[in-house]
C-alpha cells in the first residue's frame, strides 16, 4: 500500500501522517497532477492497481470492512 498526499506543503504532509497515524509508505507532491492523472477530487479515495498497473477497483470516502474483503479477494 501506498498513499499519495498532496498538501500545500511537506510540512502539512508530515502534520497530516502524524495525525491519522499513518504505518505505510507516503509519497507526497506540492500540486495535484498526480490527483488529476487518477481522476481523484477529494479524499479519502482508495484505488486497487495491479502490478500490471491496471486500475482493478477504486472505492471514494471511507473504507468499511466489506471494502477490506473485497481488496483481498481482488489483490489475489
Amino acid at each position: 500500500m501506498v498513499g499519495l498526499g498532496t498538501q500545500d506543503s511537506y510540512a502539512e504532509a508530515r502534520e497530516f501522517v502524524t495525525r491519522h497515524g499513518v504505518t505505510f509508505r507516503m509519497l507526497w507532491e506540492e500540486g495535484f497532477a498526480s490527483w488529476d492523472a487518477f481522476g481523484i477530487q477529494g479524499q479519502p479515495a482508495s484505488i486497487l492497481v495491479s502490478k500490471d498497473g491496471l486500475e482493478l477497483k477504486r472505492w471514494i470516502g471511507r473504507l468499511y470492512d466489506d471494502d477490506h474483503a473485497d481488496i483481498l479477494r481482488l489483490a489475489t
